[in-house]
């Protein structure tokens, strides 16, 4: 697997809002999602050893935003004939077997991806109160090793966020699998 990074977003972007079903036929819509304090999306999938690394860290991070008013969603764009470890039915596996307390959303169209600039799972991105873009970029400094992590990007941007700070002057890309697009990839 090839590594990319997340591309790199003006902070302030405002969310286009969405509604995405998750793999059981329910439909969830951002601004019901959207916390007080904030939102996380994450784009992810089930294929990816980077994703895989860090779901249970997302969830880890999201149980600790969530205290803050702070909520999160994953969403999965790579619905694609090519990659069936990533259908809805896998999705249902991978949210049983991770335990995760968020929404896992079906982005078939790859529309929101698209909106959010996405380019990689994982591609993790923070919106304030406000609905803009307050950080972009990876969970933590070690993907491989949880046990090596030295530097907790996310969990401090929530916490600048939660103190009405300014953003983090220095964020650093995600880094993954690229999204799988339906009109690049062919059989």
């Amino acid at each position: 697997m090839a590594l990319i990074q997340s591309g790199n977003l003006p902070l302030g972007t405002e969310l286009k809002h969405f509604e995405l079903e998750d793999p059981f036929g329910v439909k969830f819509g951002s601004k019901q999602l959207f916390g007080k304090g904030g939102f996380i999306i994450a784009v992810m999938c089930n294929h990816c050893p980077y994703s895989n690394a860090i779901w249970k860290r997302l969830e880890t991070v999201s149980e600790f935003a969530k205290k803050l008013d702070i909520t999160t969603v994953a969403i999965n764009p790579n619905i694609h004939p090519n990659y069936p470890e990533d259908s809805p039915s896998h999705m249902r596996d991978k949210i049983k077997e991770m335990g995760l307390t968020f929404p896992y959303l079906i982005d078939e169209k790859q529309e929101v991806a698209k909106s959010l600039g996405a380019l990689c799972t994982p591609d993790i991105f923070l919106f304030d109160a406000e609905e803009k873009l307050y950080y972009h970029g990876r969970i933590d400094d070690n993907w491989r090793d949880e046990k090596s992590i030295k530097e907790e990007d996310l969990r401090e941007a929530i916490m600048l966020l939660f103190s009405k700070q300014e953003a983090p002057h220095v964020q650093h890309p995600s880094q993954g699998c690229s999204i799988k697009w339906e009109d690049t990839v062919t059989g």
